[in-house]
């Protein structure tokens, strides 16, 4: 049987986010300041637009997207959703399984959901210039793009350990116009103290994240751009999860389970704040967020405050962490190895409304080929985490006999990965215990917070 494309008028792209702070249980907790205390709107103006700062603080249910922003989003929205017939075949499993692929945006991954109007509402107040950090390269290359749309200048910290795995990321940067660095670089007080105490540092996204923070403080020209954890990033990729349930009513269908990977939680946000939206209602959807488990924040870290960023140039954020100065180790799924994640998922976690599981490397590349000698799509890393979820769900419906309806969303395409798949086939992967004592030590320096 061949694959059925799920298609939707353009006229059906969503007008509004969702905003899934209106239907928590509990009012997320404010991000803190140095002295303990909420930060101001005037505080995180210094590095943030105001209408951005407005959505990060909102609790509307509905937030209108501006037609410049839909006119940029239909280059490629809606994306398409799939029902993976070859791969229920592949499994002999009862489930049906759907997936929906946001690789097909200019830039390869879900990550210019949030870019395009993060750079819209920039240009908006005057701003010209920013600053962002990147691991795997998807959100680098998808800032890089926007900033080209709307003639911004971007600078982007990548970090070293993707910078060097993943060339072709860099290439597509700097091809819409970016300057890229690997991070840690010796640019920024940042850098040069990570570099001092290890100068063979491979970096992490928090400590990218230190970086960029740094320069954007340091000048009234330029704001800083975050891809993830922030509660208006997650708010711009709730397109995916409304375009979803949309073409599950086209078919007269409905997820049981919701999966997608998880690092700092914008793409899990993004599919599945919307259906969460549903279970409030009474709706029952289990939401499965799939972590790397050598980098488990939401299994295996604290919830507690804690920075953004590895100098503790932010505000601290109540998030399920490993310790804002955690070194994960070097995977190649970049885009997973932050050592916390937003707070509005870690709440949810905490408060039992989703669920996380975490997988390890070599797993998830045998589930990506897996998936791609069945469907033809090669996933990006990241996304081989939601895959390798879904499939052991399959296997147990085909053990049980239970026909359930699984949902992934493939955040982006592995095209620019292959380097990561070379070592896979050649067996030179490895999986990475949980570094338990190594957590421990870095969760001895979190930040003080009163009760």
């Amino acid at each position: 049987m061949s694959d059925v494309k799920i298609i939707l008028n353009e006229s059906e792209i969503p007008t509004h986010w969702y905003n899934v702070v209106a239907d928590m249980p509990n009012p997320p907790l404010p991000p803190l300041g140095g002295d303990g205390k909420p930060v101001s709107p005037e505080q995180m103006l210094a590095i943030f637009p105001g209408p951005l700062l407005e959505q990060e603080m909102s609790a509307e249910r509905w937030i209108p997207i501006p037609e410049p922003v839909r006119e940029i989003y239909r280059l490629w929205r809606p994306t398409p959703m799939f029902r993976a017939y070859r791969l229920e075949q592949a499994l002999g499993t009862p489930a049906k399984i759907y997936y929906k692929h946001e690789g097909v945006s200019p830039a390869g991954s879900h990550k210019v959901n949030t870019s395009v109007p993060q750079a819209y509402f920039n240009k908006m107040v005057g701003i010209n210039r920013l600053t962002t950090e990147t691991g795997a390269g998807q959100w680098g290359s998808s800032i890089s793009l926007a900033g080209q749309m709307f003639g911004i200048e971007v600078r982007v910290y990548m970090v070293k350990v993707s910078y060097n795995q993943k060339p072709f990321r860099r290439s597509m940067m700097q091809t819409w116009g970016a300057e890229v660095f690997a991070s840690p670089t010796d640019m920024t007080n940042a850098g040069r103290e990570a570099l001092a105490a290890d100068p063979n540092n491979p970096g992490s996204l928090g400590l990218a994240i230190s970086e960029a923070v740094e320069e954007a403080a340091s000048r009234k020209d330029t704001n800083y751009s975050l891809g993830s954890v922030l509660n208006h990033v997650c708010l711009h990729q709730t397109v995916i999860g409304q375009e979803a349930k949309k073409q599950f009513a086209k078919v007269n269908d409905y997820p049981d389970m919701v999966f997608a990977c998880c690092g700092g939680g914008s793409n899990f946000a993004g599919a599945a704040f919307p259906f969460l939206a549903d279970k409030a209602a009474g709706k029952q959807v289990r939401l499965v967020a799939a972590e790397p488990s050598s980098c488990p924040s939401l299994t295996k870290g604290v919830y507690a405050y804690d920075f953004g960023d590895t100098s503790g140039y932010t505000p601290m954020m109540k998030m399920h962490t490993l310790g804002h100065d955690f070194m994960p180790p070097s995977i190649h799924a970049g885009g997973l190895r932050y050592h916390g994640g937003s707070p509005l998922v870690c709440q949810l976690y905490h408060e039992g409304l989703i669920e996380a599981v975490a997988v390890p490397q070599i797993a998830t590349f045998e589930a990506g080929v897996q998936f791609a000698r069945a469907e033809g799509i090669i996933p990006a890393p990241e996304s081989c985490h939601a895959i390798r979820a879904c499939i052991d769900e399959a296997l147990r419906c085909k053990q049980s006999g239970e026909k359930k309806t699984l949902f992934i969303n493939l955040s982006g395409h592995g095209h620019f990965d292959m380097a990561s798949y070379d070592k896979y086939f050649a067996g030179e992967l490895t999986d990475y215990d949980y570094p338990a004592e190594a957590v421990k030590e870095a969760l001895k320096r979190l930040p003080k917070v009163a009760a």
